[in-house]
């Protein structure tokens, strides 16, 4: 049985949050977490957290079961756009510049793997 992980309102711009998903999408969580400790992006961090959070919460769904990082595979990363903050930067001759501060939502989901590799 799959479990899925959400992290709201981050504030990071899709754009640069989807290069970091799409280090992980499909791979085992033991080897997604080396990626991601291993990488240099600020975003890593967040898709961290929520990928720890995913893999808890297999644990809260599955109480009987006892499942190692090597058993887990990540089934689907997406982040989705979230709300946009508009603010003004002055401008010469009297004008504003808009600035837009993205957030995004990020959604992980893990399941168990069918055909574990044994080591």
């Amino acid at each position: 049985m799959q479990a899925k992980a959400i992290l709201r309102h981050t504030p990071t711009s899709p754009r640069k949050m989807r290069l970091v998903a799409g280090l992980v999408r499909g791979k085992q969580v033991d080897l997604a977490k080396a990626i991601l400790l291993n990488s240099t992006k600020s975003a890593s961090r967040n898709v961290m957290m929520t990928l720890k959070s995913a893999v808890s919460n297999y644990a809260l769904i599955n109480p009987d079961e006892r499942v190692s990082d090597q058993e887990l595979f990540i089934k689907a990363v997406y982040v989705d756009q979230g709300a946009t903050l508009k603010r003004t930067l002055p401008a010469p001759m009297g004008r504003a510049f808009r600035i837009r501060k993205r957030s995004n939502h990020l959604t992980i989901i893990v399941d168990k793997v069918k055909n574990p590799v044994t080591k």
